[in-house]
């Protein structure tokens, strides 16, 4: 039997996540990744139960659990701290996995190592730019890499091309090269950070407080590791309102944030009785970053013969619902049982349709749902109802609101 040669292009979660799925399987990928060094940068992310589940059959199980902190309930106040509503998470609400929250960058690093470990350490080749990708006639795909130091190019032949080189993915531009090169911007600017604190409330609760519509506050544990030393490093995202929807520029994680520009929104926010002090924890951030919240419009089809999207690079959809990374590793798990149920090089452009007719028509529906923002329209309503807070959200939102939230949670965070 002819053995596969597949490349990834793209060392974040979704590439990194796919790369161990299919050595799992028998086959050796490589990973081309333009960053010139992979660091474990970046801030905090969740994983449902799910994906939990994928990367655990993965053998990932012991690590995941060494750094990541077992999310055990999802709270909603408005800005005062005042209860809107609330729902256990993980292994608390019934899962057999837990939902875990976790930095980025050591999620990304656990990945990473075991690649390198399991596939050897020339698995991950870094500086490397995607350009073209074209057929040998019938033969294999030929690929053009270009170096980021010098500029020189290369070739690698494969039987598959996998994109997983997120929202600006060169990949999905040569499959694609109609679609707007902008991605979509919804007028909400974020700003993001980590800051070592005193654990709030049990220690495992992710906080949303405030409306996006105005400003949101989401501020949740990360690590295990500061867990374990009686601390917190606690991941914070500030949502804010202010501009108009549209495409937009400049849409990379890099940009350096103000701490200034978050205070002049969230200075005079007081969550005492939940234990957080909010300037504090700002004011105390080293590094900020700011990100306009962007997605893309769903696409009709995804890849084409032999080369195919996953995770960001196929559906960039908003921070809604613990979804990003956790949708990338299902995808990188459809994908793989696409592939093994078609195990020659023949029949991977089947197997590639196979996999997109699985994920594409579900994940698309995520993308929508988390534009839609249910939840996020109940929270506003109890800030427009009561804007000095409340006693009982019950004098402020009707049974038939209240079950609402619940019904836009299951849309947006439930398997896909």
């Amino acid at each position: 039997m002819e053995r596969r040669r597949i490349v990834i292009a793209g060392a974040g979660i979704g590439g990194l996540s796919c790369a161990l799925s299919l050595h799992a399987t028998g086959l050796r990928p490589r990973i081309v990744e333009a960053a010139r060094r992979l660091r474990p940068v970046g801030v905090g992310i969740n994983l449902l139960p799910h994906a939990v589940a994928e990367l655990t059959a993965l053998g990932l199980g012991e690590a995941l659990a060494a750094i990541a902190v077992p999310t055990g309930s999802m709270l909603h106040t408005d800005r005062h701290g005042n209860r809107i509503w609330s729902e256990p998470r993980g292994r608390a609400a019934g899962h057999a996995w837990p939902q875990y929250s976790v930095h980025r960058g050591e999620l990304q690093q656990l990945l990473y190592d075991a690649v390198r470990d399991r596939l050897g350490p020339d698995a991950v080749r870094t500086g490397l730019t995607l350009e073209s990708v074209g057929e040998v006639g019938a033969g294999p795909l030929r690929i053009g890499l270009r170096a980021v130091a010098d500029g020189a190019r290369t070739e690698e032949e494969a039987d598959a091309l996998i994109g997983a080189d997120g929202l600006h993915s060169a990949v999905r531009a040569l499959l694609h090269p109609a679609e707007p090169r902008l991605p979509l911007w919804n007028g909400i600017r974020m700003w993001r950070g980590t800051v070592t604190a005193k654990p709030f409330l049990d220690g495992r609760t992710m906080l949303v407080a405030g409306s996006n519509a105005t400003a949101k506050l989401v501020v949740y544990p990360v690590s295990r590791h500061a867990e374990r030393r009686g601390e917190a490093l606690l991941n914070w995202v500030a949502e804010v309102r202010t501009g108009e929807p549209g495409p937009v520029d400049g849409a990379a994680w890099t940009r350096r944030g103000a701490a200034a520009d978050v205070l002049a929104h969230f200075g005079g926010w007081r969550l005492d009785a939940l234990g957080l002090d909010v300037p504090a924890l700002l004011s105390a951030t080293e590094e900020i970053l700011e990100y306009p919240m962007v997605d893309r419009d769903p696409l009709p089809s995804w890849g084409r013969d032999r080369v195919t999207l996953l995770g960001d690079a196929a559906h960039p959809m908003y921070p809604i619902g613990s979804n990003g990374g956790s949708q990338a590793v299902l995808d990188a798990r459809a994908l793989t049982r696409a592939l093994a149920d078609r195990p020659d090089a023949a029949g991977v452009p089947e197997a590639l349709r196979a996999y997109e007719e699985e994920r594409r028509g579900p994940v698309n529906a995520l993308v929508l749902a988390m534009r839609d923002m249910p939840a996020d329209r109940l929270l506003q309503a109890v800030a427009e109802r009561a804007p000095e807070g409340f006693d009982r959200v019950e004098d402020v939102l009707t049974p038939e609101e209240l079950a609402s939230i619940d019904a836009a949670y299951r849309r947006t965070s439930g398997p896909s």
